[in-house]
């Protein structure tokens, strides 16, 4: 089987976030690879470093946040980190196309939702004025919004959260991108909306064969929509692999922890879930070990000491990797692909 192509790739990234009293080392050497046509999931709790690590090289953190990026983030044959701010910008539109968290935060409030996605388009894809306004018009449709001809002309606040993030998907894709981010997509819909809203995801993603970067804690959503699963601990990458392998046969005990947290409505036997005991590590003051030492219950000595590697611990087609060598070492366990 000949290898996927790469169209996004980060290596030994390491980022530092600075506040007035402390540095955060926010990602701590993580490689991670985007290929073309999957959907790639990164999974973790809050501060595991899932935004950080696929936002900063994009220059797109919040204003006055301090960072420091060593490593490298590719696209298009190109070092997003040795970018100048305006060619990194350039770069951004042709290949990269997010979706925010806050859609509300993310669009104008000043300005009518068409303007918005008619500039875009009218940006990156080079249309005349009325060309893109018929492109953000034919977005607002294909994105599920009713009337979208009446929705040009409106504000965001006059739009649902649903609609909102119909928009935000239609703003993402007005530049025709390689690369969509997903930053938390479906945070504060019900149920019913979160499920059109992966749908409609899974229908780009399979209609365009662009790549997906799906940012979640939402596990539901990851068995959905991902190809690939990366898990992230404290900024390091604990395990990763196809979705089935990782959702089915997890193998770091952080990974397993994170599971065992999700409810299981199916199951009339379900006695509740297991919260992970105790707190990730205080990132400004990190230990040289394994970051999830203190709260796990398999922890030995040798945890503490030294950095574990990713290793090797199955997968028929994607490899399956995971950083823990007293799970990996025990009887049963396979140790190489």
């Amino acid at each position: 089987m000949s290898e996927p192509k790469t169209v996004y790739a980060v290596e030994d990234l390491v980022i530092d976030l600075y506040t007035p009293s402390a540095s955060v080392r926010a990602v701590d050497g993580v490689s991670i690879a985007v290929h073309a046509g999957e959907t790639l999931a990164i999974v973790g709790e809050s501060g595991s470093g899932k935004t950080v690590m696929t936002l900063a090289p994009l220059g797109l953190m919040p204003e006055g946040v301090t960072i420091d990026i060593a490593g490298s983030a590719r696209a298009a044959d190109r070092d997003l980190v040795t970018l100048s701010p305006k060619e990194l910008s350039r770069l951004r539109g042709g290949q990269f196309g997010v979706i925010f968290q806050d859609p509300m935060s993310a669009l104008n409030p000043t300005l009518k939702i068409g303007p918005q996605l008619a500039e875009q388009a009218r940006r990156f894809a080079g249309l005349s004025p009325q060309a893109s306004r018929q492109e953000a018009i034919s977005l607002l449709a294909r994105t599920g919004i009713p009337d979208p001809e009446d929705r040009y002309d409106r504000y965001p606040h006059e739009l649902s959260g649903g609609m909102l993030q119909r928009a935000m998907i239609a703003l993402a894709l007005a530049a025709k991108p390689r690369v969509l981010i997903a930053d938390e997509p479906t945070t504060a819909l019900d149920a019913t909306v979160q499920a059109q809203i992966l749908a409609l995801l899974r229908q780009i993603q399979e209609e365009d064969g662009i790549s997906v970067v799906l940012i979640t804690h939402d596990i539901g959503a990851v068995s959905v929509l991902a190809d690939r699963v990366v898990v992230l601990y404290a900024g390091r990458v604990a395990e990763e692999g196809s979705a089935i392998d990782v959702l089915t046969s997890p193998v770091h005990p952080y990974t397993k922890g994170l599971l065992a947290s999700v409810p299981d409505f199916r199951s009339e036997t379900a006695t509740g879930t297991r919260e992970i005991p105790g707190l990730p590590p205080d990132q400004t003051r990190l230990e040289p070990g394994c970051r999830f030492a203190d709260r796990c219950n398999l922890v030995e000595p040798s945890c503490r000491a030294k950095r574990p590697e990713l290793t090797h611990v199955g997968g028929a087609h994607v490899p399956h990797r995971a950083a823990c060598p007293v799970v990996i070492g025990a009887e049963g366990v396979r140790t190489h692909a």
